[in-house]
């Protein structure tokens, strides 16, 4: 794979529309995206203030780039997942904030719309993005109930023709930005108090009587551009505005946060690539010792691991394609799901890291880009489901799935899986064993990072029966079949360290060195 050289800077996009052909259309906005961050601003100095210039929007927004996520029906490019991953691949290349307000618009906002939305309000509010440039977001999260969604106390209740909801809601991607939200809340009943159900609303942010307010912004660590903040919800939306699920609204809420995670290699994409590209070109023409620093082998190490990241997030973003269009119902699909989100932020993480390690110094700073990718990429582990919590469903998932098998042997099992049975048998000699059914929290979440690399591991074998680039491939399962062996070295290992008393005095060591040694 060649390193991306320095080129002129390139011409002022051309305009494009609708009936642009997306491959014109893709190569017009990464064009836009070039001249805005590498021509007319500077990225690095950009992504050191919060916000983002209104006429930077402006030019990124100029080419109506959300239509690619809207079908032909409400006038948009055709909402096909293959283009919006090129997307988000295309705009996490010059900026992972950049592309994560795309996911947030596209996976958050539009797609559960079209899926969910009553026709009056899904038609007003999809030809208000394409004519009009809107941007959406998703509002679950609250202060005191964080991961623990089902028992948010945000609520709602009936009145005439519209629904009132009421609620704190936080850590919202783009708050304060976005013209449309949408809103989750619980009915509440005079008698029976919340319900266990959730619902999801369509909140206009500009109509009467439908404003949020913004009680904080927050000085959020990382991903600059994007605003985030407390937001007091006190609205009265139309309830033709209310989301109508196919059967639950939890089992609604699980398809919208299942298909989210399944997008996750989207806006990985590109930044895993610009890591690539930055490492190699560093390590090729940094001189250590009079030697290029790509020609030391902990480097080259560094740099295959890069490249086996690149090769894993490739065939999660074919996988992704072929399973998350809005057609399909990914309510029961938590288990994949999951395993693709937390594989590929781990992965994130670790390049970036890895990249910053390779440039040294002058990389630890907040306008460079290896400094800035680590914090930037680390929210990624963390929002839509900490990789912690996500770590132990999979492992219970797969745990009830080999009850109901009365399998006990986990190389069995995985050779009888659809989402493993093709790395089972490179793993045998690791994964042939009787797995115990009885694991403690701490062995379950090492237990789901072994079970998400095996799936990661057959979705490359997958992507390399296609004719995906052999050396690739085959460096991605060597480093792979690395990762899955530690992993499984730390499961096995027994570790029953307890919390000592947290709240007894520390110990200070000033009392026990020897001042005559």
């Amino acid at each position: 794979m060649k390193p991306v050289e320095a080129q002129d800077p390139p011409a002022r996009p051309e305009q494009v529309d609708s009936s642009t052909p997306f491959p014109v259309f893709l190569k017009t906005f990464k064009a836009s995206l070039e001249n805005v961050f590498r021509v007319r601003e500077d990225i690095n100095q950009l992504s050191v203030n919060r916000g983002l210039p209104p006429y930077v929007l402006r030019d990124v927004m100029a080419s109506n780039p959300f239509s690619t996520f809207i079908t032909t029906e409400h006038n948009g490019r055709g909402g096909h997942v293959h283009e919006g991953i090129a997307l988000l691949e295309a705009a996490s290349y010059e900026s992972l904030a950049l592309s994560l307000v795309f996911g947030i618009n596209w996976a958050l906002f539009i797609q559960p719309v079209t899926k969910y939305g009553q026709d009056a309000a899904k038609e007003a509010v999809l030809a208000d993005f394409v004519k009009n440039r809107k941007m959406g977001g998703l509002m679950i999260t609250e202060p005191d109930y964080g991961s623990d969604a089902l028992h948010m106390q945000s609520s709602w209740v009936k009145q005439d023709d519209h629904c009132q909801i009421k609620g704190t809601k936080h850590w919202a991607g783009l708050t304060g930005w976005a013209d449309y939200w949408l809103l989750t809340a619980r009915k509440l009943s005079p008698k029976k108090g919340l319900a266990r159900d959730i619902d999801f609303f369509i909140c206009d942010a500009n109509a009467p009587g439908q404003r949020i307010v913004v009680e904080e912004k927050f000085n959020n660590l990382g991903l600059y551009m994007i605003p985030y903040g407390r937001n007091l919800i006190d609205v009265a939306v139309p309830a033709t505005h209310r989301l109508v699920p196919h059967s639950t609204g939890i089992k609604m809420m699980l398809d919208i946060l299942h298909r989210s995670r399944m997008n996750f290699p989207a806006m990985a994409m590109g930044f895993l690539t610009r890591i690539l590209d930055e490492a190699t070109i560093h390590c090729r023409d940094r001189l250590v010792g009079s030697r290029p620093l790509q020609s030391y082998d902990q480097v080259q190490a560094r740099l295959a691991k890069i490249q086996s990241a690149f090769t894993i997030c490739s065939a999660m973003c074919v996988n992704t394609c072929e399973k998350a269009g809005i057609e399909h119902n990914l309510a029961t699909h938590g288990f994949e799901a999951n395993a693709i989100k937390t594989y590929v932020t781990d992965l994130m993480q670790e390049t970036s890291q890895s990249l910053l390690q390779l440039v040294g110094a002058k990389g630890y700073r907040l306008d460079h880009f290896a400094g800035r990718a680590v914090v930037d990429s680390r929210p990624f582990q963390i929002f839509e489901g900490s990789n912690d919590i996500l770590y132990a469903q999979i492992s219970e998932t797969l745990l009830k799935q080999m009850k109901v098998a009365k399998e006990k042997n986990l190389f069995r099992y995985l050779h009888s899986f659809d989402l493993t049975h093709r790395a089972s048998g490179l793993l045998k000699d690791m994964v042939d064993f009787e797995l115990n059914t009885s694991l403690s929290q701490r062995k379950l979440v090492e237990f789901g990072q072994v079970v998400s690399r095996i799936v990661a591991m057959d979705l490359v074998l997958k992507l390399g029966e296609r004719g995906f680039d052999k050396e690739l491939i085959n460096g991605s399962l060597g480093n792979l079949r690395q990762e899955i062996a530690t992993l499984l070295a730390n499961y096995s290992f027994e570790n029953r360290v307890e919390l000592i008393d947290p709240e007894q005095p520390h110990p200070s060591w000033q009392s026990y060195y020897d001042i005559n040694a």
